[in-house]
């Protein structure tokens, strides 16, 4: 078996790389470079600018926390031997998904590095209640964010509470709802170059090349449905459902995923949206971190669709709902 397994690697390599969706995705944004002044005259020019800016403004804040997550992900996997996270973690796994989720905390990355290093936790033998848990909650209860948050909201900081308390429980909940409902099919962890035999520092390079061609494209494509939607969704909508208590929680839920706003600056947007309630606020700051477009994507390339179909819903449900229960109690 690992005799044609090699001979596979071995043909592949001869051929030479292949044109896949990353090279396509490439060659698209490079077209839309050159033929941008033509897309002008056909867009009106307001909404062509407003498109680029949030198409860019996505990219240039998660692209760092991408490469970080990336770094990561691959001292995980090259240097972090398995034996650690069997002593790290707990060994019942109802008790490792809020050890998981805790250690979020002193993670200072948005959601953006959390989906490659969660991907590289599962292949080291971490159960994936425990690697989701880490997932959501490190983009949203990290020091960065939380202090962003407290500069956000000067005058209400019981906000940065219940964010952290909401979204801590956000996690910890999807964590044992995996162990409880999940499948071991559902995901589907793309191939991954075989680097046991090979030199540490050439298996490093060897993953931050994969990992960033999986998270990258699909990083870019929710960049570009993020300023879409931003061109679509008329801001008078938002005016008229803030007047609606139950319509102003959902509606900010929903912007939370269409916007794709990082993690370490969404704070500031939720202040400056002051017709809304402060509840309706923290639902979007906790919703945000955890399900938006890019994400959505980012989760498709490392876990596989079928996976994505099923996590980001629940995670929606269970983070409005957890969102508007810390309003209530906290705010």
């Amino acid at each position: 078996m690992r005799v044609a397994e090699a001979r596979t690697l071995e043909r592949e390599a001869r051929q030479g790389p292949g044109i896949g969706s990353v090279e396509v995705l490439a060659a698209l944004l490079v077209l839309l470079v050159i033929f941008r002044g033509e897309l002008a005259g056909v867009v009106p020019g307001a909404r062509w600018q407003t498109w680029t800016t949030v198409f860019v403004s996505v990219l240039v804040q998660a692209v760092p926390f991408l490469v970080f997550g990336v770094l990561l992900s691959a001292v995980i996997a090259v240097f972090v031997p398995r034996s650690f996270w069997a002593r790290a973690l707990p060994r019942h796994p109802a008790l490792a998904v809020p050890a998981a989720s805790v250690a979020g905390v002193v993670l200072p990355g948005c959601e953006c590095g959390s989906v490659p290093i969660a991907g590289s936790l599962i292949r080291r033998g971490v159960t994936p209640a425990a690697a989701l848990a880490f997932l959501l909650a490190a983009p949203a209860v990290n020091p960065i964010v939380l202090t962003a948050t407290a500069v956000a909201f000067p005058g209400d900081p019981e906000m940065v509470v219940a964010r952290g308390l909401a979204s801590l429980v956000v996690a910890i909940v999807m964590g044992w709802l995996w162990l409880r409902l999940g499948k071991a099919e559902w995901i589907k962890l793309p191939h991954r170059p075989d680097v046991d035999g090979a030199s540490r520092g050439r298996a490093f390079w060897s993953a931050c090349r994969h990992d960033v061609v999986h998270a990258g494209g699909f990083l870019v494509l929710g960049a570009a449905a993020a300023a879409t939607i931003n061109v679509l969704v008329p801001e008078a909508w938002l005016q008229t459902l803030a007047a609606e208590p139950v319509l102003s929680v959902l509606a900010l839920a929903v912007l939370a995923v269409l916007l794709s706003i990082c993690s370490e600056a969404d704070a500031f947007v939720a202040a400056s949206l002051s017709q809304f309630s402060l509840t309706s606020r923290l639902v979007f700051l906790v919703v945000g971190p955890m399900v938006d477009l890019k994400l959505i994507s980012m989760q498709a390339g490392v876990f596989g669709r079928g996976f994505t179909a099923r996590f980001a819903p629940a995670t929606f449900v269970v983070a409005v709902l957890a969102g508007s229960v810390a309003g209530m109690v906290l705010l």
